[in-house]
């Protein structure tokens, strides 16, 4: 009797789910041939061969070696399983183990250690292992990376089409192969690296974003990986984060717009017909991930539904509206509730009320987190039925084959409806379909030409340029003067690690110092542009080779002391090693004290210093700030950053770069720039313009000097009173009053004077980036529609209110008028 309850509950909700989406028009338009190519593709599928669309595994499963940590839950991982593991490795001398597990770090490191180990062995498929995962569990994804590290295109091709030739062969149905090539071809070796997520958001230029995506998707289509997992659009909101820099900044419409542009240069403009040079994106993470009560990844957020509807939601509507075709989802749990069990937030505002039909992938392994972890589950095959009929189509699982096992017992015993099963089997078929792999799953390098090229390079090394924020400049001493002699000192002078960040060849970024030996240093590009005769390299401090990514060596401060006595110049390299995840995890946010020590004593020499923050996250520097003459923010560049900071201190390129986030200056005192109005938290806020903040801040969201200047006037807007169906324009005057060319990223933000919800102090409505001669004057227009001005009220529904609202633009301010208040009775507006 149960069991029939629970089937008439599914079929009821099938019912709803299909009146629903018949209400709104498809996020993508349905393409009826490939529908019916899907329908009678189902018919002939076994439950066997639905359940294993579902399964998406690691690489790993596959390889012809020995995976030590395979088979083991980390959650129930004894001392003795571990011990056994470092005999084998012969690592006891440096993990030696008692009786208790060791630390969350010294497992890292030791992880770390075996995969390096392992990583020396060529990668070869094991036929026997493919056998059992394809062709009797009729697998149909495949994620990760060989041996944890970049493989070459003609390597990734030779595995790719083995495992599509055993697919095709075993179910017809070929495998979607996922890969996080999150910042160009992040584990593809010899291809294009661009600046990580957070640089692309300073750069405020919605070209560059989806022209850094379009390439990323060419030269990953070169490796025949048809799936990628971004973009990462969660919002960087608390900069204890450790993966802030993943993320566009804090803004929700930031985020936004470079995530539809970002979608739209992996894909292309049509989804239903991705085109053999770009790749599916994967949106993630699906979301409320940036905002964590207590800072660390992966744990619990406490999220209104005012915010996550009025801003978390915002990125992910607008790239599903674009087109995208998946969307992998967050970790944690919000509010008491896993992400990966909540039907409201997976079924119904993103399939029903939106009525999207892409696929809904987990994250890593994160199904078993629900018994493991946040015990809403008793065990495995419980975790699995909340989470498929919650919503989720394919589990990331990664290791363990039970799933498939589980779930087919979950839908012969009626615990889930096999319409849910075919729901989900719909969705990831209709993406490989999409996807053109059922006529071609593989793809052959040699059309590929450009991989790699210096046309890719050149666009990679643009967007350094323009990412990079120029935070302070006293008396102008910069550009530098040329044939002057320059100390290049700090931690992160001489190392491609810190310029890229995690993701880069590998997970922590650990290989970028081995494997992008061909590009450049900040080092190596200053003695390139300024000569060798006007370098001196004494670093002063160093971090750890092979600890944690945190770790200093004993620091050798006066030897850079004493270097800096025959220079003009002091250019330190400061800030964070690379990391991701969980790893990344701090428990201070200011710099470490060598750091702040090596600038210190730099700072006595009386030679001036220009502090370059090479960091993914704002650590505190507010001791160190007022020693500095000059400040440059260069967060994670990429490959071409060093070329990109010299050519912005040589002055042969101008700053244009703006922060997509706040810079704290206190611990205590962290903060957004869309603020309550009661969040008096200091004194007033100093910027390039004062937007009346009355919190202590070291520099605001949007903060960004240059070599000239630039001057607004003349702010108007045709419709000084609107309703919400009406299009404001407005249009402002920007002169480049200073001596070089440069350009401007041009913010519009809003003021909603009275509420009946407490407004925020303003918010970002629209942007544009202008270039100007020195003396020239541009009108530039932003636009924006009277129901972008809505916000989400108490009862969660969007409200836009009679009333006014002031427009800021620079330092020009005009004001509007609604005349009509309006409620919106559907979830989105």
């Amino acid at each position: 009797m149960y069991k029939k309850i629970i089937i008439s509950i599914a079929l009821l909700g099938l019912v709803w789910s299909a009146s629903a989406q018949s209400r709104v028009a498809p996020a993508i338009p349905r393409d009826k041939q490939m529908e019916q190519q899907i329908e009678a593709l189902l018919q002939k599928m076994t439950l066997d061969e639905k359940v294993g669309q579902m399964t998406e595994l690691a690489i790993d499963l596959l390889q012809k070696r020995n995976n030590p940590f395979a088979g083991l839950n980390p959650q129930t991982m004894t001392v003795n399983d571990l011990k056994k593991i470092i005999r084998d490795y012969q690592l006891e001398k440096d993990f030696p183990l008692e009786n208790e597990m060791p630390s969350q770090e010294m497992m890292m490191a030791l992880y770390q250690r075996i995969q390096a180990v392992e990583g020396a062995k060529e990668f070869q498929l094991d036929e026997e292992k493919l056998e059992t995962v394809i062709g009797q569990y009729k697998v149909g994804s495949i994620l990760n990376v060989p041996n944890g590290v970049a493989q070459t295109p003609e390597k990734w091709q030779e595995i790719i089409q083995r495992i599509q030739e055993k697919s095709m062969e075993a179910i017809g149905i070929p495998c979607v192969y996922g890969v996080d090539q999150i910042h160009g071809t992040t584990y593809t070796l010899g291809g294009t690296l661009f600046p990580q997520s957070i640089n692309m958001g300073a750069a405020f230029n919605r070209e560059l974003t989806r022209e850094g995506a379009r390439i990323s998707a060419y030269e990953t289509k070169a490796g025949s990986i048809p799936w990628t997992y971004a973009p990462v659009t969660d919002l960087g909101r608390d900069p204890r984060w450790s993966r802030i820099w993943e993320s566009y900044g804090e803004d929700s419409y930031l985020n936004a717009e470079m995530g539809r542009e970002s979608v739209l240069g992996f894909q292309g403009d049509n989804p239903n017909r991705i085109g053999e040079n770009s790749v599916a994106a994967c949106m993630k993470h699906y979301m409320g991930y940036g905002v964590p009560v207590s800072g660390k990844d992966r744990t619990p957020s406490s999220i209104t539904v005012q915010d996550m509807r009025e801003k978390h939601f915002a990125p992910f509507l607008e790239m599903v509206n674009a087109g995208a075709l998946s969307i992998m989802v967050n970790s944690g749990i919000n509010n008491g509730l896993p992400f990966h069990a909540n039907h409201e937030l997976l079924t119904e505002w993103l399939k029903e009320d939106l009525n999207w039909d892409g696929v809904i992938v987990t994250d890593w392994a994160d199904i078993n987190n629900l018994y493991t972890r946040d015990r809403i589950a008793k065990d495995k095959k419980e975790a699995i039925k909340i989470a498929i009929n919650a919503g989720i189509d394919m589990s990331m699982d990664p290791y363990d084959l039970n799933f498939c096992t589980l779930l087919k017992e979950l839908v012969e015993e009626g615990e889930v409806a096999m319409s849910r099963i075919d729901d989900a089997v719909r969705r990831v078929l209709r993406m490989k379909f999409r996807l053109n792999l059922f006529e071609k799953p593989y793809y052959d390098l040699k059309d590929f030409p450009l991989f790699g090229s210096d046309e890719h390079a050149a666009v990679a090394l643009k967007a350094a340029e323009e990412s990079l924020v120029l935070l302070k400049n006293s008396d102008n001493i910069l550009p530098l003067a040329a044939g002057k002699k320059i100390l290049i000192t700090g931690p992160n002078a001489n190392s491609m690690r810190t310029l890229n960040g995690g993701w880069s060849y590998s997970w922590q970024g650990d290989k970028a110092d081995e494997l992008a030996v061909g590009h450049n240093t900040i080092l190596e590009s200053f003695t390139n542009k300024f000569g060798a005769e006007n370098i001196t390299y004494e670093p002063g401090v160093t971090y750890k080779q092979g600890g944690l990514w945190h770790e200093e060596n004993a620091p050798e401060i006066e030897k850079a002391v004493v270097a800096a006595a025959n220079v003009d110049y002091i250019i330190a390299a400061i800030g964070e090693n690379s990391y991701c995840e969980t790893p990344g995890n701090l428990t201070n946010l200011t710099l470490s004290q060598n750091q702040l020590d090596l600038v210190a004593a730099l700072a006595r020499t009386g030679k001036p210093i220009i502090l370059v923050l090479n960091e993914g996250r704002p650590r505190l520097i507010a001791d160190i700030e007022p020693l500095a003459s000059a400040i440059v923010h260069v967060m994670l560049p990429g490959n071409y950053g060093g070329d990109a900071l010299a050519n912005l201190l040589a002055g042969d390129v101008n700053f244009s770069g703006k922060l997509p986030f706040t810079y704290p200056k206190e611990i205590n005192s962290l903060i957004t720039y869309d603020y309550k109005p009661s969040e008096h938290i200091g004194q007033q806020m100093e910027g390039a313009y004062n937007y009346d903040a009355q919190v202590s801040v070291q520099w605001p969201f949007g903060y960004g000097l240059s070599y000239t200047t630039f001057e607004y006037g003349d702010l108007k807007v045709d419709r000084p009173e609107f309703a919400s169906d009406d299009e404001l324009t407005f249009t402002v005057d920007v002169t480049n009053t200073g001596n070089l060319s440069g350009k401007e990223s041009v913010l519009l933000f809003s003021s909603d004077r009275v509420a009946s919800l407490t407004p925020d102090v303003r918010r970002l409505r629209a942007f544009e980036k202008v270039a100007l001669n020195p003396g020239e004057t541009k009108t530039v227009t932003l636009k924006l529609k009277g129901a972008d001005l809505a916000f989400v009220g108490y009862d969660g529904k969007w409200i836009l209110e009679e009333g006014d609202f002031r427009i800021q633009v620079g330092d020009q301010i005009v004001d509007i008028i609604c005349t009509d208040t309006k409620k919106w009775e559907t979830p989105n507006r």
